[in-house]
């Protein structure tokens, strides 16, 4: 099986056509070496798929011909991605998170420009 059509098939791409773009771009490689679209993918592949910001690391269980459904995804592929890269992903989420309280309104122009000049400084 293709392996633009493998990362289709175990929902890590939501199009087929976006799993060969990142196969493209070289964002998906077996061994350390970029892997083409229409490379085979063989059972026990190691696969290291870089879904910025998290570097995704799977292993492939077995074949599969269609799509599957969210929950069947773990009998076609085991997540060797280690906890500290879940981790980065939800400290980047809190940490560009910002709160408003509810019922005060749009920003005004001064708020905008505030929180423009927040965003754009270097920490």
């Amino acid at each position: 099986m293709r392996i633009d059509k493998w990362l289709w098939c175990v929902r890590l791409y939501k199009t087929r056509n976006l799993a060969a773009e990142a196969c493209d771009l070289g964002r998906v490689t077996r061994d350390g070496a970029a892997m083409k679209p229409s490379k085979d993918v063989n059972i026990g592949d190691v696969i290291t798929i870089n879904l910025n910001p998290l570097k995704k690391i799977v292993r492939v269980k077995e074949i599969l011909k269609n799509r599957v459904g969210a929950k069947e995804v773990s009998n076609y592929m085991e997540d060797l991605t280690p906890q500290a890269e879940y981790d980065k992903v939800e400290m980047m989420r809190l940490m560009y998170f910002e709160k408003r309280d509810s019922h005060t309104g749009r920003p005004t122009k001064k708020d905008r420009r505030t929180i423009e000049k927040f965003k754009d400084s270097e920490f």
